[in-house]
């Protein structure tokens, strides 16, 4: 891990990093694209870098990762570079990619704080950066190892399906005739298409059907800008262009938030376009016959929004003990509670594990609750969509 002499020096300047990460990340990626246009037009999400939550999370999971080397110099935080290697191994990302993105980053440091950074500083710092990058190399190499794919993959959509006015499913099978790598409920795989003006952008969606299926399910809720973003530029293409009998690019699943079904009792929360990690767990709890309670949670701003609602209560229906609690926003009467979720007269039995997925204040509201209820902190397990802007603050 750090030399004593680096984590003197890192903790000495990570208030001044720290406090000018949000510069220093701007910078970066302004070189970076400068240098190498074809990582945003190709790799790089670019509805995030517009309205600015990529260069958030960058900054959050750097400064995170060099106060946690310096408070724990023996250990590393493994949850966060396990979390940051799946969604790098879903986009392809290759060793070769790390030396260009020290090269730019620390560029960047060196403008923005200018002769504060000293060889010693700049060396401590990049020791951080390479013991992050070597770490997050390994685990890519051993999730690409595992995943019995390599590269892109061609499906078919043999089945579309409008779930809500806003949400689309999509089944897919295989082109070719090749075993088709298995999965675990909660995973995610990478879509890439290529849009209009000619950029490859690439999108995760989890997948909804339990382990097993030869097929690749999965939804996807049309983004729509707000001012501070733009409209969704993979979501909104896949709802326009494409209907069965179209082909799309899919990775291998990965994704580090799964079902570990150890015979506790479960919660299973969502909000909006999160339910769909929880309908392949369901799914497969409902096959294996989990019998211990399992209290699903799910808010939305209304029935009639509520993507996945019947698979969602067929498969809490068919478990010995499944307690769907649903909260709407709207027209609530005879479908579920008013309002936002909560969990305040939700019994929730000792030892439960929970699985979370949703938007962040939803997420933050949920883990509070069951927290107070005597859920163990690290028996929640949750997924973001998007930049994770909340496990650079967590850890």
């Amino acid at each position: 891990m750090l030399s004593e002499q680096s984590a003197a020096t890192v903790r000495a300047t990570l208030p001044a990093v720290g406090a000018a990460i949000g510069e220093i990340t701007e910078r970066f990626y302004a070189r970076l694209f400068e240098a190498h246009p074809g990582l945003l037009r190709d790799l790089f999400n670019r509805g995030n870098q517009a309205a600015g939550v990529q260069k958030q999370a960058l900054a959050g999971s750097i400064a995170a990762f060099a106060a946690y080397l310096v408070d724990n110099p023996e250990r590393r935080p493994d949850a966060m570079l396990e979390r940051i290697a799946h969604k790098h191994a879903s986009l392809g990302v290759a060793p070769e990619q790390y030396p260009i993105v020290h090269e730019h980053l620390f560029a960047a440091i060196a403008e923005i704080l200018g002769e504060a950074v000293t060889p010693g500083v700049a060396a401590a710092w990049t020791d951080v950066y390479w013991l992050m990058a070597n770490a997050l190399i390994a685990i890519e190499k051993r999730l690409y190892a595992e995943s019995e794919q390599t590269g892109w993959r061609e499906w078919e959509v043999v089945e579309r399906i409008d779930e809500t006015a806003d949400v689309a499913g999509f089944r897919l099978r295989p082109v070719d005739d090749g075993p088709v790598p298995g999965y675990r409920a909660g995973q995610y795989v990478s879509v890439g298409v290529t849009l209009a003006d000619g950029a490859r952008q690439i999108r995760q969606y989890s997948l909804t059907a339990a382990p097993g299926s030869p097929e690749r399910r999965f939804a996807v809720k049309r983004v729509a800008g707000d001012g501070a973003a733009p409209d969704g530029e993979v979501s909104n293409h896949l709802h326009a262009h494409v209907r069965e009998g179209d082909v799309l690019q899919l990775s291998a699943p990965y994704g580090d938030l799964v079902l570990e079904d150890t015979g506790a009792p479960l919660l299973l929360a969502s909000a909006g376009i999160g339910v769909t990690p929880m309908i392949a767990m369901l799914e497969q709890l409902a096959l294996t016959g989990h019998s211990a309670p399992v209290t699903v949670v799910h808010a939305d701003r209304s029935p009639a929004a509520h993507a996945l609602r019947s698979d969602h209560e067929a498969y809490t229906a068919k478990l010995p003990d499944g307690r769907p609690v649903f909260f709407y926003e709207q027209d609530a009467d005879g479908a579920g509670r008013p309002g936002l979720a909560d969990l305040a007269d939700v019994d929730v039995p000792a030892g439960t594990h929970a699985y979370l997925c949703g938007p962040l204040p939803f997420m933050r509201a949920v883990r509070a609750q069951l927290i107070e209820k005597g859920v163990a902190p690290a028996d929640i397990h949750y997924e973001v969509f998007g930049p994770d802007l909340w496990l650079a603050q967590a850890v």
